[in-house]
């Protein structure tokens, strides 16, 4: 929301110079902020863009002799002034009641610091007004696919617990190694970037409640705090094992854990949130769920050609707000598809075991769906669980879905009161 500020400067107190315009030292600018602020950025990475409009809300027409910055070529910041990307543009028109817009981008240079650091500077206009301008800085250790390559490969012996860790593209735990995550330790993936734990591989992440381990976006400006989708997946591939995550955060992607045949996962304690696709994706794998929360994602556990799956304590609440959905929280098969929608192939569910959990939100058919095929397994069963659909259906009241709130108010079903539903 910009804010003006209108300075009111009476008409005979301007002068005027050739050719009409007011002397600018007498034409007060107003800015839409008092400080361009841009949110922690990873050094040598560039900025996404952020705008200043500035107004000229007299009664008068000025132009501005020049607009730069106080630090000149020595800046970090770099400025374009309604299309002019010069260090200095000059003569910069501004009509009575007018204004222009300047895009400012940042670059920031690394140092040994492993805090986050702040890179200032200020556009500084011919009339003397100046508006600072500030970004957040941190340095980082990149995982970046070499030229040629399919993927790059994480060093895990030598991790560097100290900074965070940024993956460009596809960056491979191989076979017969395991990259210990601890405490307070963070990731952060570019557009379509993946983790991915190969064959005979292990991911263990084991954070804290104070110091989660952090599987996130890049982006965190503005609304990409929570927008899904701008990363892949945690791919664990078929065979891996011993994989392991706690007390984590798993934020804005498209797939957020997907695991494949005879694959292994045990995760706990953990938030997975704000996906454009599917939170866990079961293919044939088996998967060992305990105190979960998974929210606001397009739907929240799918399984894919069977496998094995255990779930206690987790609460499944989908509200999603971007798009209509067209798909329950959890979808339980034993087979997988082809794009023209005839079946590729199939595989036992052995079982899909559901004990206290909640599996609720905004699909107003209901939250879950089983679907299988002949011949093939197709175990299921809920203990003491809230679900919506079906005979199983009540709204276990949490305080403000809106605010992603999933506490549960005072006298909710979800209290001591549940259901038992089997299909074996």
């Amino acid at each position: 929301m910009y804010i003006l500020v209108v300075a009111v400067v009476p008409w005979f107190s301007l002068s005027c110079t050739e050719g009409g315009y007011a002397d600018e030292n007498e034409v007060p600018l107003c800015f839409s902020v008092d400080t361009l602020s841009f949110d922690t950025l990873f050094t040598t990475v560039g900025s996404t863009t952020r705008k200043v409009v500035v107004y000229n809300a007299t009664g008068h027409d000025v132009v501005i002799s020049s607009v730069t910055l106080d630090k000149g070529r020595a800046s970090r910041f770099r400025l374009n002034v309604d299309g002019d990307t010069s260090l200095v543009a000059r003569n910069v028109e501004i009509l009575s009641g007018d204004s222009i817009h300047i895009f400012v981008q940042v670059n920031i240079k690394p140092n040994d610091q492993t805090s986050p650091f702040i890179e200032e500077d200020a556009i500084v206009f011919g009339n003397g007004q100046r508006l600072p301008l500030t970004a957040w800085g941190r340095n980082a250790v990149y995982h970046a696919v070499p030229d040629g390559a399919p993927y790059s490969v994480v060093d895990c012996a030598n991790w560097d617990h100290t900074r965070p860790h940024v993956i460009l593209g596809v960056a491979a735990i191989l076979a017969g190694s395991t990259l210990t995550l601890q405490a307070g330790d963070e990731l952060y993936f570019y557009n379509d970037a993946i983790l991915a734990v190969d064959s005979n591989a292990s991911l263990v992440a084991v954070g804290t409640a104070a110091q989660p381990v952090l599987f996130t976006s890049v982006r965190h400006d503005g609304w990409y705090s929570f927008l899904p989708g701008q990363w892949q997946c945690l791919w664990f591939t078929g065979g891996s094992t011993g994989n392991i995550i706690d007390h984590a955060v798993v934020e804005n992607g498209t797939g957020g854990l997907r695991v494949y045949p005879e694959a292994q996962l045990t995760v706990s304690n953990t938030v997975i949130r704000n996906m454009s696709d599917c939170a866990l994706i079961g293919q044939g794998g088996a998967i060992t769920g305990t105190n979960l929360l998974v929210y606001d994602c397009l739907t929240s556990f799918t399984v894919l050609r069977g496998g094995s799956y255990t779930f206690t304590g987790c609460t499944f609440a989908d509200y999603w707000r971007y798009s209509a959905r067209r798909m329950q929280s959890v979808v339980l098969t034993n087979y997988l598809l082809n794009a023209d929608g005839s079946i590729r192939e199939a595989a036992d569910l052995v079982k899909a075991d559901f004990t206290n959990c909640i599996i609720y939100g905004n699909y107003s058919e209901g939250e879950f769906l089983a679907s299988g095929i002949d011949g093939w397994l197709l175990n299921y069963s809920f203990d003491s669980c809230l679900v919506r659909g079906g005979d199983w259906d009540e709204d276990p009241l949490f305080v403000d879905t809106e605010e992603d709130d999933y506490h549960l108010q005072e006298g909710s079903p979800a209290a001591g009161i549940g259901y038992q539903f089997e299909n074996q």
